[in-house]
């Protein structure tokens, strides 16, 4: 008589079925072959709330392997308290080694940042987004947005820009600034800060988007063309940390929190605090390149 093992283990490896892996695997192919393309994919149910990084998480519980090294940041840190707590479940679903070091690191998940660190080629960054639609806001009906997509109409959003210069004198969108990948999706590359749109450009690394409250993933390959949307007068540009420098390093080439002592002193440091804590320590690292970080003045 055959033993049945099939409830010995209280749990699947990294929780989710592999009938569901499967699936959402099958879903990030497409998503890979596509790039900035949303593909609808079933969001399984998980022990924690949509909208506190359910996506995120279907991602990387679909792609990890015993072998992986798994590092996770929530707006920069690796101490905030979402990241701290899947970094907990995901290795108790897995068994897979931790890690703060961004160089470490196989699969990366983050909140709402780029690693200021460079990232390679063996690396997988995945994204939690929130809100996936980048025409969300020039247009409502999702049945919509589908059309102007496949249409490559993306008329409303360029009025848009073209409206918030008229009114403000410059284009007021800040985390999550649209882009265009591979010269034909405009996609939301999650709420990052503006200073890390030109990181996802020829990255050498694999990126993956997970909306599991919206029920969408999306992807940019590795050297995939990535572009913030601007005019030919108007550009884009980045954060502006022109005369400050982190209080405890004094390095300038890092985006940068405010902080308010109990004295009323205003200081800044580094938000990426992988890379502030490898600053402090002399560690070797490689930061990103691009045009808008090489002209500030170290």
């Amino acid at each position: 008589m055959v033993e049945n093992k099939k409830y010995v283990n209280k749990y699947n490896f990294a929780f989710i079925d592999e009938a569901t892996k499967r699936e959402i695997r099958r879903k990030l192919l497409k998503a890979v072959a596509i790039p900035g393309y949303q593909v609808p994919y079933s969001s399984p149910e998980m022990p924690i709330s949509r909208g506190w990084g359910t996506g995120g998480l279907h991602v990387t519980l679909s792609v990890i392997g015993k072998k992986d090294v798994f590092k996770i940041i929530d707006q920069g840190s690796d101490a905030s308290v979402n990241a701290c707590n899947l970094r907990e479940f995901v290795h108790m679903m897995t068994d897979v080694k931790t890690t703060f070091d961004t160089s470490e690191a196989t699969l990366i998940q983050t909140r709402h940042r780029v690693t200021e660190e460079e990232l390679n080629e063996n690396q997988i960054y995945i994204y939690q987004v929130p809100q996936p639609e980048p025409l969300r806001g020039v247009e409502r009906y999702e049945n919509k947005t589908r059309q102007m997509h496949g249409e490559a109409d993306y008329a409303k959003m360029w009025v848009s820009i073209y409206e918030s210069f008229v009114r403000h004198g410059d284009i007021m969108l800040y985390a999550g600034y649209p882009v265009k990948v591979n010269n034909r999706y405009i996609m939301a590359p999650s709420p990052i800060p503006k200073w890390d749109i030109p990181n996802l450009n020829q990255s050498k690394a694999l990126h993956l988007f997970g909306a599991g409250r919206e029920k969408r993933l999306y992807a940019v390959p590795p050297y995939t063309t990535v572009e913030p949307l601007e005019f030919e007068d108007v550009k884009f540009h980045t954060e502006d940390f022109t005369g400050l420098a982190c209080f405890k390093t004094g390095y300038k080439k890092a985006y940068l929190d405010e902080l308010y002592f109990d004295n009323g002193e205003r200081h800044f440091v580094i938000n990426d605090s992988n890379f502030l804590d490898k600053l402090m320590e002399h560690s070797p690292l490689k930061q990103h390149s691009n045009k808008y970080i090489d002209k500030i003045e170290a």
